[in-house]
């Protein structure tokens, strides 16, 4: 990895319960972590850090303690994760965006600058407005990692489904188990939002603005 001035990795968590313990960082290969990023150790919850390989970490984000961060990820400028965040791989962040601790971030998400992170993130979409909400999917993401034109129509037909037909997440998954065809897609959709333990944001429609 390249890692420029200023940037302070693997330091003791700023977190109350660390009480010292041998916790680690680890960063993945073509990692650049840019001017003044700060990564803490782990703590006895995971006891490491971790982020992928080919990810970009702009200048002055913070990646706090027991974070779990996936390959291909961008993070711009002041980027702020809290500690026990999941975020998957091909996640764009852009700028002065804030994820709340144990949060969950799905593979492809596109999160739009100055976003508040309070629920989990499905993948493939794009989020953006306060309260953070569905947009859309990320079909730009999405058609540069060679996802094609049916896939992606797949995909924004499963959100369409589960954010715009004003029905509760559970009658969704229903739907979309009952009406789709079984693909890899599909199911990584309805097993992150069953596993969600924060919840997901919701549907921008679903909240009558």
């Amino acid at each position: 990895c390249k890692i420029f001035p200023g940037a302070v990795i693997s330091a003791e968590p700023q977190d109350l319960k660390y009480k010292g313990e041998k916790a680690l960082t680890f960063i993945g290969d073509n990692t650049v972590i840019r001017e003044c990023v700060t990564v803490s150790r782990g703590t006895s919850d995971k006891m490491q850090t971790v982020i992928g390989n080919n990810c970009l970490i702009m200048a002055y984000s913070h990646v706090a303690h027991d974070c779990e961060v996936g390959n291909h990820c961008i993070f711009s400028n002041n980027t702020t994760l809290a500690g026990h965040i999941t975020v998957g791989d091909y996640v764009v962040m852009a700028g002065m965006t804030a994820v709340h601790q144990f949060c969950s971030i799905g593979n492809h998400a596109f999160v739009t600058g100055g976003s508040l992170v309070r629920k989990d993130i499905p993948p493939y979409v794009k989020v953006a407005r306060d309260p953070l909400s569905y947009v859309g999917i990320n079909s730009v993401g999405l058609r540069r990692r060679g996802f094609s034109s049916d896939k992606i129509a797949e995909i924004q037909n499963i959100y369409r489904v589960i954010f715009q037909n004003k029905l509760n997440i559970t009658q969704a998954l229903s739907v979309v188990e009952a009406e789709f065809e079984a693909t890899p897609e599909r199911d990584e959709i309805i097993q992150f939002i069953q596993s969600s333990m924060r919840g997901v944001m919701r549907g921008f429609n679903a909240q009558g603005l």
